[in-house]
């Protein structure tokens, strides 16, 4: 079976974003030749979820090729109806049976790039098999939270730490099950 993991950054005190979805923070470990395992990482997966505001965010600041890039199928979460594009589809449906669906066919494996909001579903349904977090050193005070209160406890295996001379430590875990 596929997992579903979930790649993402977020600040030392657990946001995603500062207010205004400023993701400015990020540029503070930004170095020349370093993808911090991205391009590893992506080359295990051939599907991608992701919350409407992050598709919207990424396709005006990056473009729509970092997501649907020919080799991968892309579906974004959304409460609103669109029409796909390239192997990009925005799905409206029921998000729990969407992913066990989708976990169960052949392929590699699913991630999940945010928000916050789709993360935080996936959470409160047990969806998420790994995840992969890097820690950017900055406390930015207030914005996205990446984990929300008003979920069930689950525990997690640690896999791998990676510790990086820009001060970003990745973390990875496995949902113990």
């Amino acid at each position: 079976m596929r997992k579903l993991i979930i790649y993402i950054a977020a600040s030392l005190d657990g946001y995603i974003a500062k207010p205004n979805d400023d993701l400015s923070f990020l540029k503070l470990v930004e170095k020349e030749g370093e993808d911090y395992g991205y391009a590893a990482f992506t080359a295990t997966i051939d599907t991608i979820i992701l919350g409407r505001k992050t598709y919207d965010w990424v396709l005006e600041e990056i473009g729509t090729s970092h997501y649907d890039n020919g080799d991968r199928d892309v579906f974004v979460i959304t409460k609103t109806e669109r029409p796909s594009s390239g192997r990009t589809t925005f799905y409206t449906g029921d998000l729990v049976e969407f992913v066990h669906q989708l976990k169960a066919k052949d392929g590699k494996n699913i991630y999940c790039d945010g928000g916050a909001e789709l993360i935080n579903e996936l959470l409160k349904n047990d969806l998420i098999d790994e995840f992969i977090i890097s820690i950017v050193p900055v406390l930015v005070g207030g914005g996205t939270r990446l984990f929300k209160d008003g979920r069930a406890e689950q525990e997690l295996e640690l896999l791998s730490t990676q510790a990086f001379d820009t001060g970003l430590t990745q973390l990875h875990y496995r949902r113990k099950r």
